[in-house]
């Protein structure tokens, strides 16, 4: 019993410290954010953050490794063995946790995020493009890399445009945007 309750506290000062890292983001650069700022708007003593995260830099990379990994859940289902593209519902489902996350990724996308995490994320479906692209030995794997590089960063774009808009259209309807126009006959 004691352990369950253990982990619904940790869990909860880590959201409260997440959510004051955020904030204090949306109005300033990492680097001019303090620890005792982070802790005073969460109401979480320094000690605590200090048991989870080592400064403002861990916490940042903490944030983005979670993000990260629930993308790549959602892209399990699309595997390179069994499709040829990349359904509609799976990109359906990441546009559905930007959209429960839109605080979060509007900044990580931004001019103010971290550029390492924007190409952390242009490489989650890179060997799958790469792979796919070439397949029929039409394009250069040389090639295939513009071509990712292009789409990728697109869509990205496509994202930041959506979650500055407020995500006026349906997770579907960008999905299926996406999709469209990211496809590339390989002639």
């Amino acid at each position: 019993m004691r352990s369950k309750k253990v982990d619904r506290r940790v869990k909860y000062t880590k959201m409260v410290l997440k959510n004051s890292f955020i904030k204090l983001l949306e109005k300033k650069d990492i680097s001019q954010i303090t620890i005792k700022e982070i802790c005073e708007n969460a109401d979480i003593n320094r000690a605590t953050f200090y048991a989870h995260y080592n400064n403002q830099y861990d916490l940042m990379e903490k944030i983005q490794n979670e993000l990260l990994e629930n993308i790549e859940r959602y892209l399990a289902d699309y595997t390179a063995n069994e499709l040829d593209a990349v359904p509609v519902d799976t990109v359906e489902r990441i546009f559905e946790y930007i959209q429960e996350n839109a605080q979060l990724c509007k900044l990580l996308l931004s001019e103010r995020g971290d550029i390492s995490f924007q190409k952390r994320v242009l490489m989650l479906v890179y060997e799958k493009n790469i792979n796919e692209l070439t397949r029929n030995g039409t394009i250069t794997k040389e090639d295939a890399e513009y071509i990712h590089a292009f789409m990728l960063t697109g869509c990205i774009g496509v994202i930041q445009k959506w979650l500055n808009d407020g995500m006026a259209k349906s997770p579907r309807h960008m999905a299926k945007t996406i999709i469209e126009l990211s496809k590339i006959e390989n002639s």
